[in-house]
């Protein structure tokens, strides 16, 4: 039996998971009206489950959708914020970014050499990756467990693709 700081536990998914989503949610445009829907769509399933988070929807360096829900806080943006720019300067998701870290046995915070004060690999924040441009923005949701930030981004990609 060994003893794995970095282990990973069990329902957690694997970079290779992680990947295959990114290559499966790519979107064929994404204009204002996009934004609106997507967001409109994530503020739905948070209100559904009485989540506290914020979230927020940029596209080449524009908000196109913001929206705090109860219980969210001024912090979440700021994390909203340290993901996104993940997202940017990676160009894939935030989580990806940290579970790629985590499989070389360190963190992000110690080796990415990036300010942990600007930058977050914690889940939440998933490339807006449209066919034919490559990474445009980002979605990006704070206020739960990271992996439950990610994993509700990535399902409400998966309706909005499903809608279109």
């Amino acid at each position: 039996m060994t003893n794995d700081a970095h282990a990973t536990p069990a329902g957690t998914p694997g970079i290779e998971e992680l990947e295959a989503q990114e290559r499966r949610l790519v979107l064929p445009r994404f204009t204002h009206d996009d934004a609106w829907a997507l967001g409109s769509l994530l503020v739905e399933l948070a209100w559904e489950r009485q989540a506290p988070v914020a979230v927020d929807i940029h596209r080449a360096g524009q908000q196109l959708f913001h929206a705090a829900l109860p219980g969210s806080t001024p912090d979440n943006d700021a994390w909203i914020a340290r993901k996104r720019r993940v997202v940017e300067r990676y160009g894939c998701a935030s989580y990806l970014v940290g579970a790629r870290f985590r499989a070389k046995g360190t963190t992000f915070e110690a080796s990415s050499r990036l300010d942990p004060d600007v930058y977050a690999a914690h889940g939440g924040s998933f490339p807006l990756h449209v066919e034919g441009a490559g990474v445009i923005g980002a979605v990006t949701v704070s206020g739960l467990p990271q992996l439950e930030d990610h994993r509700m981004v990535v399902e409400a990609l998966e309706r909005f693709l499903g809608e279109r």
